[in-house]
């Protein structure tokens, strides 16, 4: 349930707020046109508008928190308390005002989550809601000192396990799902098709796609990876940078260096990274370069630690792994991300300490800090007495504006776009290209008679959309007897199989298929509704599976298909 639901409204400024009806689409932010005398250009454009803003104004250019509610202006008591601990205001549209902020991210939980720890509150429910958050936080922003360029409003929308907007819109497959279908074109039509929609909400920067190459068994990255091969993923992370961005919203690459190389979780501590330097190179970092040549707005620094390069510094506070590795070595020269500075690694320091030593590692934009208020006290004191340099606070907040102008230029559309025929054709045609058999016949997978599908705790929900799509396939659902198909995903383990299973489905990562018993094994990678059709069509026998392993499974081919 929305915070917002909780308890009595409070409200921005004095009086009840105004009702009025609803736009077509987003609130427009500025455009290039909007002042005449301005150069063309979004990077000189940027440099113009720095060259006027007071050091409040850079301070704040450089946050992206979070805030409680589900409206910029309208919040209940309980968001309204939580938002003063934050950051000493009522709402999110004062948070912005008061600290000028440069953006704002939408947080929130979903089913099967790994990064719920740092998720303390959720801003979004439906797109309608969506909407007229970002609608009320872009008007706060423009009337800012640097209100000429949008407020940056980003959210993690990766699709599979990491969906924060799970109501009303095209839900695309998990990256893994992307990798075993391994054709990019369709990777990059669906990320194209919900670029579109989360820009119809307002949303203009994503953090995703994941880069990291899952190397072992993380449960943290898991099936949010492409897979375990550093080109594959490469390949299919610029098809997803790619689509997003012809959309208007600005892709992330996360997590820098490689979160797939350890098993740790940086939520809760430091993880370590014990690979020699060459290896890191060579099948973690490619998949970061791939997706900087593709052209990707943004890269995430991780809470990692690596061995090989600036041993006991967490990637995001070193200046040889994000300075000269990512820009020097990689050639990136867009927006550094920190990940959630309210994340266990980054909290070693104080929010402000913490900020400022992120900014000098090379960090741009500081995500997420514990407390607004000691995060912008702490940059701007830095930067009075100089252990945070002018040029460096300046060159931050430059290629913030510069992107910020960048996505301004496209325009977004109406909310009408949100789960076309379009979008649902570019997810579904992705998600049957990644079924992967990997014990069974090829030829002849269709199910005679009833079936009967089963799943471990908690996925009620999954298991009934299975049965639906069976049904409406013309397959005969039983609740006894049946051939018994087995639906397992995120956290399961080998208590989780069925050993009278039939078919053991994997919706997630598919090693746990290394120990069940069943017949015939599939995998989808995902359990999302496109998944699930794709998975009924493939036992009704109306299509084949061809999709391929991403990443190895001991014991088990990369498909029993032939190509």
């Amino acid at each position: 349930m929305l915070a917002a639901a909780l308890a009595v409204p409070v409200t921005a400024g004095c009086g009840a707020p105004s009702k009025e009806p609803e736009p077509a689409g987003p609130v427009a932010p500025p455009t290039p046109s909007a002042d005449p005398a301005a150069p063309d250009d979004p990077a000189a454009r940027a440099a113009a508008l720095v060259a006027t803003l007071a050091d409040e104004d850079l301070a704040g250019q450089v946050l992206m928190p979070f805030a409680y509610g589900d409206s910029a202006t309208e919040v209940s008591a309980g968001s309204a308390a939580r938002n003063r601990e934050l950051a000493g205001v009522d709402t999110p549209a004062q948070m912005v005002e008061k600290y000028r902020l440069g953006g704002l991210i939408l947080v929130g939980f979903s089913a099967d989550d790994p990064t719920a720890a740092n998720q303390v509150t959720t801003n979004v429910d439906n797109p309608q809601q969506v909407r007229g958050l970002t609608d009320g936080l872009h008007t706060a922003a423009g009337k800012l000192p640097a209100g000429a360029a949008p407020l940056l409003i980003g959210i993690d929308q990766e699709y599979g396990v990491v969906t924060r907007i799970t109501k009303g819109v095209t839900l695309l497959p998990g990256a893994l799902a992307a990798g075993a279908a391994g054709k990019p074109e369709l990777t990059e039509n669906a990320w194209r098709a919900a670029g579109a929609e989360l820009a119809a909400m307002g949303v203009n920067l994503d953090f995703a796609p994941v880069a990291d190459v899952l190397v072992g068994r993380s449960a943290v990255i898991g099936s949010r990876s492409f897979g375990g091969d550093p080109q594959l993923v490469g390949t299919q992370v610029s098809a997803a940078v790619r689509g997003l961005q012809a959309a208007g919203v600005a892709a992330t690459l996360k997590h820098f260096p490689g979160h797939g190389h350890t098993s740790a979780d940086s939520h809760h501590e430091l993880p370590t990274l014990t690979q020699k330097r060459a290896v890191l190179a060579s099948e973690a970092w490619g998949p970061f370069r791939a997706g900087v040549a593709a052209g990707a707005e943004l890269v995430m620094s991780a809470h990692l630690d690596v061995r090989a390069v600036d041993p006991g510094v967490a990637a995001t506070f070193s200046r040889k792994l994000l300075t000269d590795v990512l820009r020097g070595e990689l050639g990136f020269t867009g927006v550094v991300v920190t990940d959630g500075m309210n994340m266990a690694p980054a909290q070693k320091y104080p929010a402000g300490e913490a900020a400022v030593r992120a900014l000098n590692a090379g960090n741009d934009l500081i995500l997420m800090p514990p407390n607004v208020t000691q995060a912008y006290d702490g940059v701007l004191a830095a930067l009075r007495d100089g252990s945070l340099p002018r040029e460096r606070l300046v060159a931050a907040a430059t290629r913030i504006l510069t992107l910020k102008f960048r996505l301004a230029a496209t325009p977004a559309p109406p909310l009408t776009v949100l789960g076309d025929d379009a979008h649902r054709a570019a997810a579904r045609a992705l998600a049957l290209a990644a079924v992967t058999v990997l014990r069974g016949s090829c030829a002849g997978l269709a199910v005679d008679g009833g079936v009967r599908v089963t799943t471990s705790a908690g996925r009620d929900r999954t298991r009934e959309l299975l049965t639906g799509e069976l049904a409406a396939a013309g397959v005969p659902v039983v609740t006894r007897g049946g051939t018994v198909v087995h639906l397992v995903g995120y956290g399961d383990g080998t208590a989780d199989l069925n050993a009278e299973a039939d078919v053991t489905v994997a919706m997630d990562t598919p090693h746990l298929l290394a120990r069940a018993a069943s017949p015939v094994l599939l995998a989808t990678y995902s359990s999302s509704p496109a998944s699930m059709t794709a998975l009924a069509q493939v036992l009704a026998g109306r299509e084949e599976a061809k999709g391929r392993l991403p990443v190895e499974v001991a014991g088990l081919p990369a498909t029993t298909c032939k190509p």
